[in-house]
């Protein structure tokens, strides 16, 4: 990833915590949960979840690392693919706690079934309406008057670019 792209990818993902995290199941199918982002590292580019040892999507990524995540908002969206891996750290646990984590994992980040993921992104991919609501308003406008297409900042990030 260009260090450039980077910088767009973590300036948009600042304002998403919450993704769609998407693992391979055991019978192959994708199935999706909503996750709460911890904290985004930038070389290499890492993002940090707190979740429960023994939910389904925790036992997918041990069998099966590949995931997808998917952020969004009413004008960005982000899309990252990558490979996850199950942590056990206590002082990283301890670190990245938060009281959303302690609801649903009330035993705290000592607890038996606290744990963390990791995913180390492989690709991102990034589509950006850069002034909001009101910029998004004035693109679709000019899209139906003059058939021109959606004004729309779009990137893609890979490890070789």
């Amino acid at each position: 990833m260009s260090e450039n792209d980077e910088r767009t990818v973590d300036e948009l993902l600042d304002g998403l915590p919450i993704c769609m995290f998407t693992t391979i199941t055991d019978e192959g199918s994708m199935r999706s949960v909503p996750m709460a982002r911890q904290e985004t590292d930038l070389d290499p580019q890492l993002l940090w979840f707190i979740t429960a040892r023994d939910t389904e999507h925790t036992q997918d990524v041990r069998a099966r690392p590949h995931v997808s995540l998917s952020f969004s908002s009413s004008d960005t969206w982000v899309s990252l693919t990558g490979r996850a891996e199950v942590v056990d750290d206590v002082d990283k646990l301890r670190e990245l706690w938060t009281t959303f984590a302690e609801a649903w994992l009330p035993e705290g980040p000592e607890g038996e079934n606290s744990t963390l993921l990791r995913v180390t992104v492989d690709r991102a991919e990034y589509w950006d309406t850069p002034g909001g609501k009101v910029a998004s308003v004035i693109s679709l406008v000019k899209t139906k008057l003059t058939g021109d297409t959606y004004d729309a900042r779009h990137g893609v990030v890979e490890p070789n670019d």
